[in-house]
């Protein structure tokens, strides 16, 4: 795979013990499913007809339009498939149950080779529904065991043209994009008509898979009454306890009111140093003498942090 793209893999799980019981029907996926129930509780969420399973803010971006409900898992599958035989009486999802706490031996079962043992995936089971477009800070595979996907893309620079909602006031933990989902010409979104249809647009069967790099924005539709995805998230460079997005939040404490000239000298500053869009920033001298700015491994990782730490410390 082409590190930084999204790549379908047609029928990697084929053979997955979930995907063939899901040929012989959703009653007998969740018999699959509950041969390894924990008995952990797990929140659901619970749609209105009225919301045609898209799981959205509610009116004027307060609260949201569902409700959260605390499930064991036989009842959570029994509520999603009573309502995969009912219509227009509304649906219900759970979303990113870690197998290791809810389904445990599931994943022994159901693997993926070429992913590190380390990697741990979770399970995502409801009726047909719509995950509003946002990105993941991991590398994401995602497998389809029951029913139908289909997976909307833009890549990382369309953050801008997608209206993002707000940081901290998100439904599971990432904001959205506003303008997924809006009818064409709406006037608030004028950016997004622009590149509405530059969309990649990605159909999965059982047995499908799609790999997924992190920051990719993605709009996920289940479109059969009965659904099961398996995905694995992981970082492909982990690089020490912080995150980019921790970075970038502090960056956002110090930068993002200061005057827009100064704004501009010190993304210069940044490209240099950590963007590098020219090279090492001192290429241009020996290796021993590039101090910090070394190969972060050589320590130079405990060296900053210890430095920066000490700054936001005030001494």
């Amino acid at each position: 795979m082409e590190y930084g793209q999204p790549k379908l893999l047609r029928g990697v799980c084929k053979e997955w013990p979930v995907v063939q019981a899901a040929q012989s029907g959703a009653q007998n996926v969740a018999a699959y499913l509950q041969r390894f129930d924990s008995g952990a509780q797990a929140q659901a969420f619970i749609g209105a007809p009225d919301i045609q399973g898209r799981y959205h803010y509610g009116d004027n971006a307060e609260g949201f339009n569902f409700r959260r409900e605390t499930l064991s898992l036989p009842d959570a599958l029994a509520t999603i498939l009573r309502l995969a035989q009912a219509p227009g009486e509304g649906t219900a999802y759970l979303g990113s149950i870690p197998t290791r706490d809810y389904l445990p031996g599931f994943e022994q079962e159901n693997s993926l080779p070429f992913l590190s043992a380390n990697v741990e995936p979770r399970v995502w089971v409801g009726n047909a529904s719509t995950a509003s477009c946002h990105y993941d800070t991991f590398d994401n595979v995602a497998c389809v065991a029951a029913g139908k996907r289909r997976f909307t893309l833009y890549p990382p620079e369309a953050i801008a043209d997608l209206y993002i909602g707000p940081i901290d006031h998100t439904m599971a933990g990432q904001p959205i994009s506003m303008a997924m989902g809006s009818t064409i010409g709406d006037p608030r979104y004028p950016r997004f008509e622009a590149i509405r249809d530059e969309a990649i647009i990605v159909e999965l069967e059982p047995g499908d898979a799609l790999y997924l790099p992190k920051l990719w924005w993605h709009q996920v539709e289940a479109t059969e009454p009965f659904n099961l995805l398996v995905n694995y998230w992981w970082d492909g460079f982990p690089q020490g306890p912080d995150t980019p997005f921790t970075a970038m939040m502090l960056a956002m404490t110090v930068l993002a009111e200061r005057p827009a000239a100064e704004r501009q000298a010190w993304r210069a500053f940044f490209d240099h140093y950590v963007f590098r869009p020219n090279g090492h920033p001192l290429s241009h001298m020996p290796d021993e003498r590039h101090g910090i700015l070394g190969p972060l491994g050589n320590g130079n990782r405990k060296r900053i942090r210890a430095m920066v730490m000490q700054w936001l410390r005030g001494s």
